[in-house]
């Protein structure tokens, strides 16, 4: 009766309105297939489901997809879209296992995987502003040529790595929580920040949302896209690098192969908008928590793995009629 009389006075309307606005609708609509989600499998495996070690599981799952999903937000909000993201990571797992073993040194071969993703990232952003060529075709090109490249490093082979500190990114704790999870809420703060705080971070959304309107005001379009890539190839290669931790090895395609479907279902599925000028990053993890609790339930309902592929596909579609419906009811 009490929320009742709360909701239906003005004062509560306004504070719902506001409440509504601060989480944005799109969000809404998220937290409301998130909670159905866990419903389901919770009530069909409730006795793993919900015990802290699958939970954990759950968040180790998503601290891979989380990292790429954010950047792939960042791109597909500029007007953009990378589909390198997966090879990228399989990639600079191979450089880290490379520059481990060359040097014997974890802080070396952290760096050469991050300048890997850099540079894979930044011909990315060269191809495109100087090839001219259309994002999708260039990342898809490169996605081939970047995994081609991983399988030469070692004739296709992984690459062991051997140092146990490297290890403890991938199974070390703190505070009861992964290493790898505090990674990820570290990462995802950066680009709340980056996004909500900084010029560059709004100059992102104004090129993807008038890419002429951005020019005439003087943002340096062409310098943005570059580095718009070379932020994507940067996050790749930390996720790489997180991989093969995990893995204690350099991985040329499994583990990674599929990220990047994945990483552009999570954006749409967050709200970003193909056309650019979209989205943002708490959408895009509440997309990854989706699909990380939908990988989870499958896997513990023991649906097969064909079907999950099926599964994975139909989502990224209807993420994108959603999109597109909204869209022509915007008139946009």
């Amino acid at each position: 009766m009490i929320a009742t009389a709360f909701s239906a006075s003005p004062r509560g309307r306004d504070a719902a309105g506001r409440l509504l606005s601060r989480i944005g609708a799109q969000n809404v609509s998220l937290l409301i297939a998130l909670a159905v989600l866990i419903a389901i499998f919770g009530g069909l495996r409730p006795d793993v489901f919900f015990t802290p070690r699958n939970l954990i599981n759950i968040g180790l799952a998503a601290t891979i997809l989380g990292i790429l999903a954010m950047a792939q937000t960042l791109v597909i909000v500029s007007g953009g879209l990378d589909i390198s993201v997966g090879s990228i990571v399989g990639l600079s797992t191979m450089v880290v296992a490379v520059a481990v073993l060359a040097t014997g040194s974890v802080t070396v071969g952290i760096l050469a995987g991050l300048l890997s993703g850099v540079l894979a990232g930044a011909l990315n952003g060269l191809i495109i502003v100087y090839g001219p060529v259309n994002a999708v075709i260039a990342t898809l090109g490169t996605m081939s040529a970047f995994r081609g490249l991983a399988y030469l490093m070692n004739n296709g082979n992984s690459i062991a790595i051997q140092d146990d500190s490297l290890r403890q990114l991938g199974i070390g704790t703190f505070l009861g929580l992964p290493f790898a999870i505090w990674l990820l809420l570290a990462v995802m703060a950066a680009f709340i920040v980056f996004t909500r705080e900084t010029v560059v971070g709004r100059n992102v959304y104004a090129l993807g949302g008038n890419p002429t309107v951005a020019r005439l005001a003087g943002i340096p379009i062409r310098r943005y896209q570059i580095g718009i890539y070379a932020m994507s190839g940067c996050a790749a290669a930390l996720a790489g690098v997180v991989l093969a931790s995990r893995t204690m090895s350099g991985q040329p395609a499994s583990g990674s192969q599929g990220l990047e479907l994945e990483a552009i279902t999570a954006a749409i599925l967050g709200g970003c908008a193909l056309q650019g000028g979209k989205g943002t990053i708490i959408g895009a993890m509440l997309g990854v928590l989706i699909i990380g609790i939908l990988n989870n339930g499958m896997i513990l309902t023991s649906v097969p793995t064909f079907y999950q592929l099926l599964a994975k596909g139909a989502l990224l579609v209807l993420a994108v009629i959603v999109q597109e419906r909204q869209r022509a009811r915007s008139g946009e």
